[in-house]
């Protein structure tokens, strides 16, 4: 069975064809810099290496068109399946779509704003393109459905959280799913005996607590907008801050786009290319100093705090953009976790690029890992055990 997966960001569309008989990938690419300044660029791999194309559509949709257009021909598309960032209460699990669950999509836009409508796009193109081909739609909510209700409930009225849903749903969860299966195969131990904090670092971020294999907490909430610092998201915020600007003549389309848009290491500095942040920062630019100085500060503090909750940790695993190719603000994120156990190796940080890689001191009580994301790959592995069982 061929799975094609659809993952659509903000600003990219990431596509991967695998065979699932045998966990081959046979096709690969991403279309990035949509709605951006820099021209949108398509890039995919072939057995000559990598190619490169500016494409003049910039919206997911017109790009989505162009996909289905293009792509196929030399192997066979058996099963499309979506990354849906989120699910709201009433998915759970991977699911079939139809007329009813993209109903239900529709009314989850407003709580992921970033992401939800380019899914959508890439779902709406995908049945007018391929009408007889399953469509699955993997949740990133729905690792996080473990959490317990102390964990996932907020501290307001009993009314907005029964009928407004007000409540913490998490985000990344494909993402924090897979890298606790990698991690549970590189340590050679059972998944349901290990406690991990997986830490998903990109342009956006979450970290997470997980239990014996199950997440017990994480620190994106109702919205992508809660948690750590991200590229162009406040994060933690005191939601007095936002009744203030309100009072001063801000409205609520206007303060969504900033803190989703304007905010996170871009308010800070100007910036959300961790790359560009550190070069200013060598160079004595003090806002790229702060901004990554906070980035990793907020960081270690919920590593903290989700040391705590779970009692003991047997690895941190860095993945994401950042996670996996930064030694600096790994070093940076774990400075003083001393107390807690947890030794990184300078050397064996350093050197841990693009691989699955233990980062750890031989003193440390816990492994700190490395390991590439694959969210496309737990897609494909998802999709497809749905629909063995039918």
């Amino acid at each position: 069975m061929n799975v094609l997966v659809l993952n659509a960001g903000s600003s990219s569309i990431k596509y991967r064809l695998f065979d699932m008989n045998n966990n081959e990938l046979l096709l690969s690419g991403m279309v990035e810099h949509i709605h951006e300044l820099e021209p949108t660029l398509h890039r995919w791999q072939t057995v000559d290496g990598e190619q490169q194309l500016s494409l003049v559509q910039d919206n997911h949709k017109a790009i989505f068109e162009y996909l289905f257009q293009t792509l196929g021909g030399d192997f066979p598309i058996h099963v499309i399946a979506h990354r849906v960032v989120h699910g709201g209460i009433n998915f759970t699990q991977p699911t079939l779509i139809n007329a009813r669950v993209l109903a239900q999509l529709h009314k989850a836009v407003a709580l992921a704003p970033l992401h939800n409508p380019a899914c959508i796009a890439g779902i709406d193109i995908a049945l007018r393109y391929q009408p007889e081909l399953p469509q699955v739609a993997v949740f990133d909510t729905a690792f996080h459905q473990t959490m317990p209700e102390h964990a996932y409930r907020y501290a307001v009225a009993e009314s907005l959280y029964r009928d407004f849903d007000v409540r913490r749903f998490g985000f990344h969860g494909i993402s924090h799913a897979y890298l606790a299966q990698q991690a549970a195969e590189s340590l050679e131990r059972p998944l349901d005996e290990l406690n991990l904090i997986t830490l998903h670092l990109g342009n956006g971020a979450s970290v997470t607590a997980i239990e014996s294999g199950r997440c017990i907490d994480t620190s994106m909430g109702m919205t992508p907008l809660e948690g750590l610092i991200m590229g162009s998201r406040c994060g933690d915020l005191d939601p007095g801050a936002i009744f203030a600007l309100i009072e001063q003549g801000k409205t609520a389309v206007e303060l969504s786009n900033e803190l989703n848009h304007d905010s996170g290491l871009k308010g800070l500095c100007g910036s959300n290319d961790m790359r560009e942040i550190h070069y200013r920062a060598d160079c004595g630019d003090e806002p790229a100093r702060l901004a990554l100085q906070m980035f990793c500060y907020r960081i270690r503090k919920y590593i903290g705090a989700y040391f705590a909750v779970l009692g003991r940790i047997d690895a941190l695993v860095f993945s994401g953009g950042i996670g996996e190719h930064n030694p600096l603000v790994r070093q940076m994120i774990c400075e003083n976790l001393g107390g807690l156990g947890l030794q990184l190796s300078s050397s064996n940080n350093q050197q841990a690029i693009d691989k699955t890689s233990r980062i750890d001191a031989h003193d440390s009580n816990a492994a700190i890992m490395v390991i590439p994301a694959n969210e496309e790959l737990e897609i494909a592995r998802q999709a497809y055990s749905l629909l063995s069982k039918h």
